[in-house]
């Protein structure tokens, strides 16, 4: 008996032991060692010699300047990024760093056959910057420019020039009723795959419930989408290329018409001369072209 008590307390006295060892490893890991007064200020001493190392690297030398934009830490903007060139140009600066369009100086050479223009001069061109390239060396005035009446050439439409069937004085009567029903049928195309603005889209509608307005809305649609940029309420010869051209192999009548729309022959169409030409009320023709601006 007296021996299972020794036992026990032998156990006890092992497990106190081992708890109170368990507790010094704790502290000895958990405690943080004494710093030594006699280093405290060193490492103030080096960080202020590190400081001062710095502010001598990065010190901007008396001698050298930079330009705002660096200085400022801006982005340098490229003044042609706000100027528009027409086709045939391309925007550059000149010596006083001030941007201005001048003519392609070389347009790319094209292999394929499927690259070459008609242009109104029924001459076939290697692509459509050749032409524009050379519109524009004429309307400036180099000597590159193959004479005056290039001066406002354009592309008839896309291919070899070939052999148009001649459009009849009886074709040419009946042309502008079957031209306002296509402008008419695009528009509405357009309206039904929601693909016009508001703003078109409310014309759209109107020209569906009121017939006097079929076919102006869709007169005055068109106009405008012709109308270049930025708009100057006239459409070119140039301008009127989006819809001369897919139209030259299915209406041989195309161009002839859009040519007899310049009245005064000054090679562009005004709104009125657009309504005259599609034989509709010039007095309910008006300007509703959407008003467009940069932001």
């Amino acid at each position: 008996m007296k021996l299972y008590w020794i036992t026990l307390i032998f156990l006890v006295v092992c497990i106190a032991k081992d708890i109170s060892a368990e507790k010094t490893r704790r502290h000895k890991r958990i405690r943080k060692p004494h710093a030594d007064p006699a280093t405290l200020s060193k490492p103030k001493q080096d960080t202020e010699i590190s400081s001062n190392s710095i502010e001598k690297k990065t010190e901007k030398p008396e001698d050298v300047e930079l330009p705002p934009e660096v200085e400022n830490n801006m982005p340098i903007m490229d003044p042609c990024l706000k100027v528009h060139c027409g086709a045939g140009r391309i925007c550059q600066l000149d010596d006083g760093g001030e941007p201005q369009c001048v003519c392609i100086p070389t347009c790319p050479e094209e292999s394929d056959a499927r690259r070459k223009v008609c242009s109104n001069h029924n001459e076939t061109w290697s692509s459509d910057c050749a032409v524009y390239q050379q519109r524009c060396l004429c309307q400036t005035g180099k000597a590159e420019c193959k004479g005056p009446n290039y001066k406002h050439v354009h592309i008839e439409y896309y291919g070899e020039c070939r052999n148009m069937p001649e459009c009849t004085k009886e074709e040419m009567v009946d042309f502008p009723r079957r031209m306002r029903d296509w402008l008419f049928n695009i528009m509405r195309d357009l309206a039904d795959r929601d693909e016009l603005t508001s703003h078109y889209l409310k014309m759209e509608r109107e020209a569906e419930s009121n017939m006097t307005r079929r076919w102006t809305n869709a007169a005055i649609w068109k106009f405008c989408e012709l109308d270049g940029n930025p708009p100057d309420r006239s459409v070119s010869l140039h301008e009127l290329f989006p819809i001369r051209a897919p139209l030259m192999a299915l209406e041989h009548c195309i161009a002839p018409f859009l040519k007899a729309c310049d009245t005064d022959d000054n090679h562009r169409i005004t709104l009125k001369e657009w309504a005259k030409c599609l034989e509709l009320d010039e007095d309910e023709i008006e300007d509703r072209c959407e008003q467009i601006t940069d932001e």
